[in-house]
């Protein structure tokens, strides 16, 4: 097995967060709303074009042996995705990424469900890195090795600014510099434990892989339409975030089809 490579792809998501809380030590005490927008906005483009070139595309491939019926594993598998997100959004007790949002309030702290939310939403990115790892493991045809780096570096990529909105509003509300920093890792950790585990059900994962890849699609989404662009699309600045939206959607397009 690959060791170096798997240890790469998994842990380059976790490298991506932990940068973007250490954010937390070098910018103001608070991001600035026109350009929360812009990370917002440009880790929504990422995500939503990594759901597609490198989850739900793979997912069809892999499955056009069933002919006209090819799309019914990736639909099948996107919307138990959307489904299973849904679900723990309901589950768990957490409040979505913009603290201004005064909401409802439970008995847990506010600095604990905002890492829960983050946390939460981590969990399908890695499982997305497993999936196409042990895709590639097994030697599936619709999963290259460099197809999933570039999943796994775009998912970096846009953990990174979403590290950032995670630790700037927890410093904003007096979280120290130190506890606000590794609150974000720490969000960050579920990433490759989701994605050790499923790679190391390689051989389950493999006879189901196109389920898996349009549920790990699928849970990415709904992160996306529930959580990012409402944030990016609410009060002033919203152009920004469009055009940072576009500008991720296009550099991870560019990615997954360069190296894939």
């Amino acid at each position: 097995m690959p060791v170096s490579e798997i240890a790469q792809g998994i842990l380059l998501p976790f490298l991506g967060t932990s940068l973007g809380a250490a954010m937390v030590f070098v910018l103001r005490r608070e991001i600035p709303p026109k350009v929360q927008k812009v990370l917002t906005g440009f880790a929504a483009g990422v995500m939503v074009a990594a759901s597609f070139w490198s989850l739900l595309q793979p997912a069809l491939d892999a499955s056009e042996q069933m002919g006209r019926l090819s799309f019914v594993p990736a639909a099948t598998g996107f919307m138990v995705g959307i489904g299973f997100l849904l679900l723990l959004d309901e589950m768990t007790p957490h409040t979505h990424m913009d603290l201004q949002d005064e909401g409802p309030r439970t008995g847990l702290r506010r600095t604990t469900k905002l890492v829960l939310a983050v946390t939460l939403h981590n969990i399908p990115e890695g499982m997305a890195v497993g999936v196409v790892y042990a895709g590639w493991l097994e030697g599936g045809q619709a999963v290259s090795q460099a197809a999933a780096l570039a999943l796994a570096l775009g998912i970096a990529i846009q953990n990174f600014p979403e590290g950032a909105i995670v630790s700037m509003p927890l410093r904003a509300e007096g979280v120290s510099k130190a506890r606000t920093f590794w609150y974000g890792v720490l969000s960050g950790a579920v990433e490759p434990v989701a994605a050790l585990v499923t790679i190391m059900a390689a051989s389950l994962v493999v006879p189901v892989l196109p389920y898996l890849l349009a549920f790990a699609a699928g849970a990415m989404m709904y992160v996306v339409v529930e959580e990012l662009i409402p944030e990016m699309s609410e009060g002033a600045h919203t152009n920004v975030g469009t055009i940072a939206f576009s500008l991720g959607f296009v550099l991870m397009m560019v990615l997954d089809v360069a190296l894939g």
